[in-house]
This record gives C-alpha cells, structure tokens and sequence, in this order.
C-alpha cells in the first residue's frame, strides 16, 4: 500500500459504488479461495484509501483475512541520491535535496528526469514548460489516491497554509464545516497515506492533537505550480536567487528534517534512545519564540534544533546568539530541572567556529541526514 503514479487506474475503476464486487469477493474469497494453499492474492495500488477501507479495516466477510501489509515509503535522502545516480543523473547533494524537497522523495516522479540538465533546467521542463508533465500531477493524484478528492485538497490547502499544523477544531473552523465523520475520515486518510502527521506540539495539551502537512511534493506545488499559467518557461532558473524560492527552501528543509530523524538521532549517537519530536511556538510580550524541531529524549535532554539550509558553512553572529539564548531560556522554564536543554544546528555544511557558535552542543550536516539509519 502506498507510493503513487498517475498512470495507475487504481481498482476503483472496477469497484464503483453499488457495483456489488466487494461482496461477490468476499464470497468468493471464503467459500473458494481460502481453502487452497497454493493461492495468494496481493493486492497493490495508488488508492490507498480504498485498500484501507475495503481491505486493511474490513469489518464484513474479509475481516481478518489479510496476512500482510506492507507500506510503500517515500524515499530517503539517500536513495533519492542512489536512484538518480542509478540512471546517470548526476546531482550534488545539495541538488538532491532540493529535488526531495520539490517531488518528495517519489521515485515517479524523480524517474521523470535527465541527465546532462541542471536540477533547475529539470524542475522547469517537468514543471513549467509547455508540456510539463507533472504540472496537472496534482489534480491527477488526488483523484486516483482518494474516492473525494475535491474535499480532500480543500483539507490539504488549508493544512498548507500553517507550518506547525492545525487542530481539528481549527481545520473545522477553517473549512466551515463540522467535526464529523467525513472529515475524521480524510485525516485519517490522509495520515495513512503519508501526506499528513498526527502529533502534539511540545508543551500543550495531549487533548491539542495538530495535523501537519509534509509531503512536500503538494506543498511545492501548492506554492509555485497551482497558478503557474502565467509564469516563464523557466521560471525556475531564472528566480534562483529570488527571496520566494529562497524562503521556500527554508521552509522546506525544515521538513525534510521532520521526515528524516532517524538520520538526525544517528548523528547525535542517540539510536537507541526513547524520543519524540515536535515543533514548539511560544507567544509574550516580546513577539515570542518558534523553534523548528525539538527532540524529547528519554535520558533527560531537550534538543532545540535550529534548522537552516544555506549555501555555505553557517555562522552565528552577536544578535542571532541572544536570540538563541533567550529560546534557550524560554525552554528551560518549562522543562524538569532534571532535564537539559541543548541547541542543535541541522545545515547543510557545517558552522563557522567564531566566538558565538559554541552555542551549539552538536552540528547536524546534509551528509548526515544522507545517511543511513
């Protein structure tokens, strides 16, 4: 279950509501099927809502009937890197996590391109030219993922528009629609698909449960590609420098590191450690403080991490060092006082040693978050 292309009909197409296959299956399955040894059925498709519902969660005639299921995963950092090494496209990993941070990961869509184009000059043709393949990959994969696709992007549009996420009374509010069981349904649809996470931001209430949005294949498109009709056929090359794309990489480093800590607990030397991870935003008199990601550990240390994806090492100057401080304050006021509280920096190659960046109890490279875990 899981993954995605557009050129899958997915099994809906034989399964229309009142079509009456399900039940004829399910007897077909226990009066005929299941007696046989040498029978197994594998069932495989981009509709991972239908699979959900009709197969993983059936209360009818298929109620424990499935042996295994087995959840296709995005790629990694890495096997983005392997994949398109593996077809001669030759990128650095500086490019290999832009391209993860624009596709997320799909292989699908990362076979879609060349060798011999920059990462911008293959952004741009799949994107922005005049027969850019995955400019209407949107629409197409809502419709062959989910049976209600148009409320399914209204949720995820919304999600798009708050970095730590929403809760669910925010997304009622937001959408003007009801807590009910439509809506509990496509979150937790969109959950099991990936597109979505289910947490609870540090310091509040377990009751608050937030779902963020981190498939960043619809946040790029949502930002960039929704009303691109417009824009230059290379658009992508040409703004490089531009403060969107600029704040846009920021942002969605963020949350290639949200989806690879793993890699991040590795480079700290803390595998084997009981952890949960969150985001944390704090309001005072002073404007308040948000911290990118904090790792809750379960040997008594908080690490705040401060994320930053920049061209070269980073460096930390006299103003940027109180800003940390007083986070670092902030986080210290809430926490046990058997609890410690360090700075991480996740960048992409390294820190500059001056007299402020000792703040920071550990470095977190790109190269560590490419590796393995």
């Amino acid at each position: 279950m899981g993954g995605r292309s557009s050129s899958s009909t997915s099994c809906r197409g034989s399964t229309r509501p009142r079509s009456g296959f399900m039940t004829a299956f399910e007897g077909f399955w226990n009066n005929w099927c299941c007696h046989r040894k040498n029978l197994m059925l594998v069932v495989c498709g981009s509709a991972s809502s239908w699979v959900l519902d009709k197969l993983i969660n059936n209360h009818g005639g298929l109620y424990g009937r499935v042996t295994h299921a087995i959840k296709l995963m995005p790629f990694t950092l890495r096997e983005c890197e392997e994949y398109l090494a593996s077809r001669g496209v030759r990128l650095s990993r500086y490019d290999v996590a832009q391209s993860y941070m624009v596709l997320g990961g799909i292989p699908y869509y990362l076979g879609y391109f060349e060798d011999g184009l920059s990462l911008a000059q293959n952004v741009d043709r799949v994107f922005f030219s005049r027969r850019a393949i995955l400019r209407d990959e949107y629409d197409r994969l809502f419709a062959s993922v989910f049976g209600d696709p148009e409320y399914m992007k209204s949720v995820v549009g919304l999600l798009c528009t708050r970095r730590a996420g929403l809760t669910k009374k925010e997304i009622c509010e937001g959408l003007g629609v009801s807590d009910g069981g439509r809506l509990t349904k496509a979150l937790g649809a969109l959950v099991a698909s990936d597109f979505v996470v289910r947490y609870v931001p540090f310091g509040v209430s377990r009751r608050q449960e937030h779902y963020k949005l981190v498939d960043l294949f619809c946040k790029y498109w949502q930002r960039f590609v929704r009303d691109s009709g417009s824009l230059d056929e290379r658009f992508w090359q040409s703004g490089q420098t531009s403060p969107a794309i600029s704040a846009w990489r920021g942002l969605s480093f963020e949350l290639v590191c949200f989806n690879h800590i793993g890699q991040i607990k590795r480079a700290l030397g803390i595998e084997g450690v009981r952890t949960s991870h969150s985001a944390w935003s704090v309001r005072d008199d002073d404007g308040g403080a948000q911290i990118d990601l904090l790792i809750e550990r379960g040997d008594n240390v908080l690490n705040s991490c401060e994320i930053k994806f920049v061209g070269d090492e980073f460096r930390v100057d006299a103003a940027y060092h109180r800003v940390l401080l007083r986070r670092q304050g902030l986080l210290a006021g809430l926490v046990s006082p058997k609890v410690s509280v360090k700075d991480v920096l996740i960048t992409t190659f390294g820190l500059v040693y001056n007299e402020y960046g000792g703040v920071f109890s550990n470095v977190v490279t790109l190269d560590d978050l490419f590796g393995g875990v």
